[in-house]
């Protein structure tokens, strides 16, 4: 492990527009999302309380149809959720960040669709219980003859498609683009299923607090997509009239574009933050791909690297100057404002030192304020290495490479060559206080996991580690 030596430094700096300056991110935006999605899903269970969930077990038909009514009450709250969560709602984005939302995301989805088939199932069979024309006679009675059930199959076929293409598997077969494109459908499904609860689900209509409950949860989830996720992009897009500046190649297999426009200055963006970039420059501008911030804004300018990983990546190498820029956010929780402590490490591997480099931009100047370890497997690996000099020298700081191919006996963010030490015990050899400050990290996932446990090995609190996944 030895101090990164590159050419000398280039000049990175810009005369900077006035910024607003952005505070740190309120603790309480966490703490009030999970209430509300925890009240919101014990009030479903007391309405179920109310209209007879615990006396309606007279028979066994009965008890089916209750249990089965309590599954797709449950079903359908925690999909309206997950609505919600899908919908890009900025305090919840920065409470939460990327990677918790995923994890929530992934764990309400399962669960939601889990009770629904549970609803059907349950329900099924507990009309069928007082027929004689069996479970699938019942089933196709049901959806022929009941009011919205036919909308609600079809929206049914739409989540399995989503559930489907959302299992680990699954998705590794997927381009990024495509299982985008499928997840929309989860929309679908939750508006398919819309008729068939206000038809015939009476714990919709059971009292006027069930009916503004539901009305009022379906109308928030349906305006929440529609401002977040529709009318703030196209505003956004519209107000900054964004436009490619500039595209640098920096190594044969990545890039950099800068893009320019209006009021930049207004824009509530923070170092280390992406955005869902569309450019459009033909076919295939409908598809929008996350790109953090590789430099901090200025006010006048933002700046994404890339590496050519798929074919998205690949067209931003032939970005021409004046192509227009279409963004949704900024979104993620990579960023000063979550910070603990005035000092910081930041620890990258390959393109994933990008976001760390803005970070570092923005950080205070002090001495050894910030350390700054980057993973490579080889030096010509190293991208952005002069500028994250230059700017670390300006902070008082100082930049640590890691260089060598990676250990296949054991998971390990360190280099074979440094197979003989310890994973938290290496951090402390580079930053012996690590334990008092804040830890950024972004790399691939599993290279992440293995910085995140030697962190918290080396005692720095769960608090004051950050980190963002990219994977979906």
């Amino acid at each position: 492990m030895t101090s990164l030596a590159l050419p000398e430094a280039r000049e990175h700096t810009a005369a900077r527009s006035p910024r607003r300056a952005l505070g740190p991110t309120p603790r309480w935006w966490r703490d009030a999302s999970a209430v509300f999605a925890w009240g919101a899903t014990l009030f479903v269970v007391a309405l179920w309380v109310s209209g007879g969930g615990l006396t309606d077990f007279g028979s066994a038909g009965e008890a089916l149809i209750n249990v089965g009514r309590l599954s797709g009450l449950l079903a359908s709250v925690l999909m309206l959720l997950q609505v919600l969560l899908m919908a890009r709602i900025p305090f919840v984005e920065q409470a939460w960040g990327q990677d918790e939302l995923a994890r929530v995301h992934r764990l309400v989805g399962f669960t939601s669709f889990n009770l629904m088939l549970a609803h059907i199932v349950l329900t099924i069979m507990g009309y069928n219980a007082g027929t004689d024309i069996g479970v699938v006679g019942t089933f196709v009675d049901e959806v022929l003859h009941s009011p919205g059930m036919l909308l609600a199959l079809a929206g049914m076929i739409a989540l399995v498609m989503v559930v489907v293409t959302s299992v680990k598997k699954a998705r590794a077969r997927l381009r990024y683009e495509s299982w985008h494109l499928l997840h929309l459908y989860a929309y679908l499904g939750a508006g398919l299923a819309l008729p068939h609860q206000l038809w015939t689900g009476a714990d919709f209509k059971s009292s006027p607090a069930a009916t503004v409950f539901w009305w009022g949860l379906y109308a928030a989830a349906l305006v929440s997509v529609l401002a977040f996720r529709v009318v703030l992009p196209v505003v956004r897009s519209r107000r900054h009239r964004l436009v490619v500046s500039d595209v640098v190649a920096e190594s044969p297999t990545v890039t950099s574009v800068v893009v320019t426009g209006r009021h930049l200055d207004r824009l509530s963006v923070r170092a280390g933050q992406f955005f869902q970039w569309r450019f459009l420059d033909g076919p295939g501008w409908t598809r929008a791909n996350p790109y953090s911030l590789s430099a901090a804004p200025d006010g006048r300018s933002l700046r994404i690297t890339a590496e050519r990983v798929g074919t998205s990546s690949e067209r931003l190498a032939s970005l021409r100057p004046g192509t227009q820029v279409l963004v949704e956010g900024p979104y993620g929780r990579l960023h000063t404002g979550v910070g603990t402590s005035e000092k910081a490490v930041l620890i990258g591997a390959g393109i994933g030192i990008t976001p760390l480099r803005a970070i570092l931009e923005e950080l205070p100047a002090s001495p050894d304020g910030v350390v700054v370890i980057y993973r490579v497997g080889s030096q010509s690996d190293i991208v952005l290495g002069d500028e994250l000099l230059d700017i670390a020298r300006s902070k008082g700081g100082r930049v640590v490479a890691v260089v060598g191919h990676r250990m296949r006996d054991r998971d390990s963010w360190l280099p074979v060559d440094a197979g003989h030490l310890g994973d938290a015990e290496a951090l402390l050899r580079i930053v012996p206080d690590i334990a008092d400050r804040d830890v950024y990290v972004c790399g691939n996932p599993t290279w992440m996991d293995a910085v995140i446990a030697a962190a918290h090995g080396a005692g720095v609190p769960r608090e004051a580690v950050h980190h963002e996944r990219f994977s979906y």
